[in-house]
């Protein structure tokens, strides 16, 4: 990596770190802790590359990008934030960052991102105009993880696109939000909003009224994979004669709807409604696959409630461990009524384990059943990181590989062979391994082995 990059960041340690990684990958690094001494460096014609937080003693760094673009036309900005919000993605977005990390930062994905930007020029175009808009926390779309990041910068790309959105994950998890997002921020903003259910598909004319109320703005169909095979059909219709300027469409959908593409009877989707609405695809996680989340959320919640006019509260390290452990299968949604009720009934400042487990008691804590399309390796992620959550911050036990795996094996092979009647001869093939190794492994697992006949 060659080239000289400025710094501009008031943690003395980012600062420090960042000069020493880029240093031995073969740069030249000017650090400063002032957006006002990172202006002049960019003015005098300093950097081929600038890395900068947004929040700093003296400015906002997004504020800043404007003027380092209209100085220095093509020079590369990563904008580097603690502040994990959508919001922040999208007016990085919005400002022409090259790109955008929220903190902590892995360093590494870091030094590969700064070499792209050194690697690449820069396309300088207008930057989009800017939307005034409430403070960044009252947007709940919070997360500092990988995959929400990803998200974040799924929406800025697509954001100021004519292509049709698809928005999918459970209930609760914000999908409607994120559409909302989408069309907040984009540049049709300024037009309406609508959206629609089955129940405003149902007259004859009912397309057409959501094409003249939307007025070139944007038409969501929420959980669009619940609609009446006669209301896919009025969508469809309605498609097809869109014209230029038409409004944009976008849906959100709890069901994985490829499996059900043209399959018979009241749960199939027409493929070709699908393939309309499916331009982008965003997939909105889970909270149980973004535990890291949680907290942040929590925070944010207990904030919220107190600019409402509830009492200060905040969570005990135990009550925190207990709250990222539970598998939360209403997400968000539901982690924010849990939260409210806390802060109404806690009688302290410091809501304890003890006010936590009481609320949960009634809570259905089982996490849901997989659901066809559902990421086995997340699944199986998401029930990790609770084990490593239940330990108070302790390592496991020893041993830990083999138990995982034991804990995997046996059920894996018990519905191998109750999906094959017990034929064993049938079941490692269906396993892919050698009937010797599972006739072992029934024996070593104590699996007991049910023959029977199978129409499968």
């Amino acid at each position: 990596m060659d080239g000289t990059i400025l710094v501009a960041d008031d943690d003395r340690t980012i600062r420090t770190v960042l000069t020493q990684a880029l240093t031995r990958a073969g740069c030249k690094v000017h650090a400063t802790a002032s957006l006002v001494t990172l202006m002049r460096w960019v003015e005098e014609g300093k950097g081929d590359l600038v890395i900068s937080d947004v929040i700093m003693p003296d400015g906002n760094g997004l504020e800043t990008l404007p003027k380092i673009a209209e100085a220095r036309p093509g020079l590369p900005v990563i904008v580097i934030s603690a502040q994990n919000t959508i919001m922040t993605a999208i007016q990085a977005a919005e400002a022409e960052a090259f790109d955008y990390l929220p903190k902590p930062f892995d360093l590494p994905d870091l030094m590969k991102r700064a070499s792209r930007a050194l690697e690449q020029k820069r396309n300088a175009t207008p930057a989009a105009e800017r939307t005034e808009a409430g403070p960044a926390d009252e947007l709940p779309l919070v997360g500092r993880t990988a995959r929400m990041q990803a998200l974040y910068r799924l929406v800025a790309r697509v954001m100021n696109t004519d292509l049709p959105v698809l928005v999918t994950g459970e209930s609760g998890t914000g999908k409607s939000l994120i559409a909302r997002a989408i069309h907040d921020f984009s540049d049709r903003r300024t037009l309406p909003f609508v959206t629609a259910t089955g129940a405003d598909l149902t007259g004859y004319d009912a397309t057409a009224e959501l094409v003249a109320k939307a007025r070139g703005g944007s038409i969501l169909f929420d959980e669009v994979g619940d609609l009446e095979p006669e209301a896919q059909s009025r969508v469809v219709r309605m498609l097809d004669t869109l014209a230029e300027g038409g409004p944009r469409i976008m849906a959100t959908s709890q069901r994985d709807l490829a499996p059900l593409l043209d399959a018979k009877g009241p749960d199939g989707f027409r493929s070709d409604l699908y393939y309309r609405i499916a331009g982008a695809q965003l997939d909105v996680p889970a909270l149980r696959e973004r535990v890291d989340d949680i907290p942040l959320l929590s925070t944010h919640f207990l904030a919220r409630a107190e600019r409402e006019g509830g009492s200060m509260r905040r969570f005990s390290d135990e009550a925190m461990t207990l709250i990222r452990a539970h598998p939360w299968p209403g997400n968000v949604r539901q982690l924010e009524n849990i939260v409210r009720r806390l802060v109404a009934t806690s009688p302290a400042e410091v809501i304890a384990k003890s006010e936590v487990e009481a609320v949960l008691t009634n809570v259905p804590s089982g996490p849901r059943a997989a659901a066809a399309g559902d990421n086995l390796s997340e699944a199986v992620e998401g029930h990790l990181r609770r084990y490593f959550d239940l330990q108070a911050g302790q390592l496991p036990p020893p041993g830990l590989y083999q138990r995982v795996l034991r804990e995997v094996e046996a059920p894996l092979i018990e519905i191998a062979l109750d999906a094959t009647g017990g034929n064993q001869a049938r079941c490692a093939d269906l396993l892919g391994i050698n009937r010797n190794t599972l006739r072992k492994k029934v024996l070593d697992l104590e699996i007991h082995v049910t023959r029977r006949r199978k129409l499968m």
